[in-house]
């Protein structure tokens, strides 16, 4: 019987092999500055004083689980599984992303989404990045761990002036340290979970440069975009240390149009409670991919992402945090296969735009399932 790829490589590569890679994975950490920070204690105050944090973590409004039961059926699926998690051909990239960019949304709202959980979303005059990554790996080291199936569809310096980037938890999939640097030396301004802001001293950011909000806490950018940060179910951290910073979903309202984006979360009560606090929401900008039935509490996956959608009453659903990275045990273009075939069942609007392609919802909104030109069915 032949063993499994994965398994043999692992056999191969022994004990000695194991200790290289964990020297190799620390020394192209940038000096284990991507690590972030593990000491909260200027925070200590502020947190002892939040209604979740306790026993010195952060929690969920309710009881969660990082994996469920059926963990050793994932642990058998990521040794043998047989599915397509990389993209066999390169991805299809929206060409003319910059251009685009450079003429207003018509409607006042639009969405480019960049991959993974990065969009830039255009409202009612604001300019507002989600968690930005343009790094070739998800991972504290820059030789090892998940890489990226397809480019950065445009070059970060163009993305032109930026009111806010708001960053969902501080999982390197969502925080990258060279992508924030790389932003923080425009001047660009970031809105984060307590605790988070932790990191980007460690990393040379000026504060006034970082804004920390605790759940329905919120800002008003100049133009009268609201930013409110909004409970999620997950979890957080970077290192040793886990949930000793605030995971968030962010609710974006300004005069005219309403957006919600939901960074990783499973679903939950707090979903209804924003929809009727801030809802209707003209986008919902939910997680759809790097699920597994295991991981039900934290992640939506395509059946909860639609859950979630309707009590937030939203209109139109923009599916991200997939595409980019092999994060999850599916294949790579399974969540938006699946996602595509359930939404007319459910009518949900779906508004499915390539990479880097500016969107904007309504009738003329993209809604073709791309990625099957390219096999990821």
């Amino acid at each position: 019987m032949a063993f499994p790829k994965r398994l043999r490589r692992l056999g191969q590569v022994g004990l000695g092999g194991a200790i290289l890679l964990f020297a190799v994975t620390v020394s192209t950490t940038n000096g284990c500055a991507t690590f972030g920070s593990f000491s909260m204690a200027s925070r200590s105050q502020r947190m002892g004083q939040n209604p979740g944090y306790r026993d010195g973590t952060f929690h969920n409004h309710v009881e969660t689980s990082v994996m469920q039961a059926g963990a050793l059926d994932a642990a058998r699926e990521w040794w043998s599984g047989r599915q397509e998690r990389e993209p066999r051909v390169p991805l299809p990239l929206y060409a003319n992303t910059v251009t685009d960019l450079g003429t207003p949304p018509s409607t006042g709202l639009r969405i480019t989404w960049m991959g993974h959980s990065t969009t830039l979303v255009e409202l009612d005059g604001a300019r507002i990045l989600t968690d930005p990554h343009w790094s070739k790996r998800a991972s504290p080291s820059s030789a090892v761990g998940p890489h990226r199936f397809h480019p950065p569809v445009m070059e970060l310096e163009k993305l032109g002036k930026l009111d806010a980037v708001v960053i969902s938890h501080d999982h390197y999939d969502h925080l990258d340290m060279e992508t924030v640097q790389r932003l923080a030396a425009t001047g660009t301004r970031f809105f984060v979970g307590l605790g988070v802001g932790t990191h980007f001293e460690k990393w040379g950011i000026p504060a006034n440069q970082v804004t920390e909000l605790e759940w329905w806490q919120e800002v008003t950018l100049t133009n009268g975009v609201r930013l409110i940060s909004t409970p999620a179910r997950h979890f957080s951290g970077r290192f040793l240390f886990r949930n000793n910073t605030l995971w968030t979903s962010w609710s974006m309202v300004g005069p005219q149009h309403r957006v919600y984006f939901s960074g990783d979360t499973g679903m939950g009560p707090d979903m209804a409670e924003i929809g009727e606090k801030l809802g209707p929401f003209d986008v919902t900008m939910l997680e759809i991919g790097q699920y597994h039935p295991s991981w039900g509490d934290i992640h939506l996956g395509p059946a909860g992402a639609l859950e979630a959608h309707k009590a937030l009453r939203g209109r139109t659903l923009l599916p991200v945090h997939w595409c980019t990275f092999e994060l999850g045990l599916h294949g790579w273009a399974e969540p938006a296969e699946d996602l595509f075939n359930l939404a007319p069942g459910v009518f949900v609007d779906l508004m499915t735009p390539m990479l880097g392609q500016p969107a904007e919802p309504g009738a003329t909104a993209p809604r073709t399932p791309w990625w099957r030109t390219v096999g990821g069915r």
